[in-house]
Formats: C-alpha cells, sequence, structure tokens
C-alpha cells in the first residue's frame, strides 16, 4: 500500500467548508436539490484544485443519475497520491431545506482499495465509543446491548441515551430502548454525526442503534475507527434488485456483520466534516457581519490526530 506525507485532511477541509458555506445559503427555503446542488458544485471545484488523484467510490450516484461527483469519477488536478473518496456534499438535505437540526458536509478518504464500495441500500447498525466498543452485538437484544454499555460505561442503564433515526421503522425499536429506562434522543435525518458521537468524550450520546443507509456506514467508520469505537453494521436489502447490487459489488455474503476495520481499511485514513447546521457532533455555519464563521472535525488515521477547527472566513456583503 503506498504511503503518503500529506496531510489531506487539512486540504479537504476547505473543501468541506466551502461546500458547508454554499449549502447554508438555502436553509429554510424549501428547497432540498438547490441545496445539494450548491455543495456539490463547490465541493467538485474545491477538489480539482486539490494535488492529488482522487476516485469517487461512495458518492451522488452513478454516472447516469448524477452529473456531478458519481461514483467513478476522477477528481484532483495531479496524479499522487491516489486515494479513495467516499463523500456526501450534503448530508441531511431534508434538514437544510426546512431549517432542522444536523447537516454535514463530509469527506472520508483513503489509499486505494481501503473503503468499501458498497451499494446504496439499507444497513443495521449499532455504534459505540472506544470503552463500550467491545461489548455490543448487532445480533443481542436491545435490553442486553444497553446493560453491557452501561456497565462498560460505569453508568445506570436510565444514564444511557441512544440515538435513534426518526422513522415508522423504528417504532418497535424505540419502545424497547424506553422499557430498559434508557433515553431515546431521534434525529430526522443522516446518521454520520450520530454514529461518531458515541467517540467523544463531552458528548451526551453514548450509542447509536437503528437502520439507516449504506453510505453513511461507511463514511462514519473512517472516523470511528481512528477514534477506536466501533461499528458494526449489515447489509439489510428490501428487494431482490439490491441482492443483485450486491453481488455485482462482489459481496458474496449480505448476512455478514461487517465492523469498521471491513468498512475502512489500514491507517492512512482521512475524515473531514464541516456543520451546516448544528447537530450532535459538529456547531453549522454562522454569519456575523462580514465573516463567516465554520466549525470542522478534521481526523487522520496515521498520526491519530483529531482537529476541531473553528474558522472565520472574511468577505464583503453585497449591497
Amino acid at each position: 500500500m503506498q504511503q503518503y506525507t500529506r496531510n489531506l485532511a487539512l486540504e479537504f477541509v476547505r473543501v468541506t467548508e466551502a461546500a458547508a458555506i454554499a449549502a447554508s445559503q438555502w436553509i429554510g427555503r424549501g428547497d432540498k436539490h438547490a441545496a445539494d446542488q450548491a455543495a456539490v458544485n463547490e465541493m467538485r471545484s474545491r477538489f480539482n484544485q486539490i494535488d492529488f488523484h482522487g476516485t469517487v467510490v461512495i458518492g451522488e450516484g452513478r454516472k447516469d443519475e448524477a452529473p456531478m461527483l458519481y461514483t467513478g469519477e476522477q477528481v484532483g488536478k495531479g496524479k499522487q497520491p491516489i486515494m479513495d473518496l467516499a463523500i456526501d456534499p450534503l448530508e441531511c438535505t431534508d434538514s437544510v431545506a426546512y431549517g432542522r437540526y444536523n447537516a454535514l458536509t463530509v469527506i472520508a478518504a483513503g489509499a486505494k482499495g481501503s473503503l468499501l464500495h458498497a451499494p446504496d441500500m439499507y444497513m443495521e447498525k449499532i455504534a459505540a465509543g472506544s470503552i463500550a466498543a467491545k461489548v455490543i452485538d448487532l445480533d443481542a437484544p436491545t435490553k442486553v446491548n444497553i446493560a453491557n454499555v452501561a456497565k462498560a460505561l460505569g453508568k445506570d442503564p436510565r444514564e444511557v441515551t441512544v440515538v435513534v433515526l426518526d422513522r415508522e421503522r423504528h417504532q418497535k425499536l424505540i419502545a424497547e430502548i424506553r422499557e430498559t429506562g434508557a433515553r431515546v434522543r431521534l434525529i430526522t435525518d443522516g446518521d454520520i454525526a450520530a454514529a461518531i458521537a458515541p467517540c467523544m468524550d463531552d458528548n451526551p450520546i453514548d450509542l447509536l442503534l437503528g437502520i439507516g443507509a449504506s453510505a453513511e456506514a461507511v463514511l462514519a467508520a473512517t472516523a470511528i475507527k481512528t477514534l477506536g469505537g466501533q461499528l458494526l453494521c449489515r447489509f439489510a436489502p428490501q428487494k431482490e434488485s439490491e441482492n443483485q447490487l450486491l453481488k455485482e459489488a462482489g459481496i458474496t455474503d449480505s448476512t455478514k456483520i461487517l465492523s469498521v476495520a471491513e468498512l475502512a481499511k489500514g491507517d492512512e485514513l482521512t475524515f473531514t466534516a464541516t456543520g451546516v447546521i448544528e447537530g450532535p457532533l459538529l456547531e453549522g455555519v454562522v454569519v456575523k457581519g462580514n465573516k463567516i464563521i465554520t466549525h470542522s472535525l478534521v481526523i487522520r488515521g496515521t498520526s491519530g490526530t483529531i482537529r476541531f477547527m473553528k474558522t472565520e472566513h472574511h468577505y464583503q456583503p453585497e449591497k
């Protein structure tokens, strides 16, 4: 596997910042497609100003579905380093369109072949931070997982906070969590931030449970792995066409439980995210007079560094 010494995560933060600022112009305007397109345009343009060669392995969709940042697209203006990219130019488009909680722009990167080329479909998920990483089990009953996490964290089950996507499919799961006495934190969209949050020492979220998208699993795994946490997931195809997509991706056993080590391989991983709207991981874009303030998280696997960055971007408002 190639070795590279540049900290590209710090170069990618300019990409996520630009995408977040562009998307933030559409907060509460009711147009999720315009918000997403604004983020896509900025992310692609900024990628092509960086001296590297990237291949989008998880992006906006297949080439016939997305004109930019599609799966398989080549970005960057150089030949080295060669990297695979998993991206979400705007996670939680609905949150931005309707001014709801939690939205990010995200880039996960690694050496060629390091990121799982996951077909776009649902996955069952459970995620915990480093202290409880070894006690979670995707197949265990909800009450067992909560009891084990509580014990590992030195908490009573009633002190455990579990984040779950607010979906009809999770009604039974939510009821099971509440039966244990644990707290439920519901989010309307996007589980990247929610999956990473248990890895942060000062974050009130202890556990992620439920079913979410496969792309978000790979993106979150690149951060969770470096942070010492664990994300366990399993494909949950909803129709026969999705089983065919798994076969085309070379995944022969859809029942296998995947860990962070299989979702994101090796140590040459980077994770970069910038908040658009405040969520469980980052604050959002703030405009104050002639400056825009962004909040980003930058993680590099080879060095194990974790940076929270608050950046002021000065500009002249249009008159």
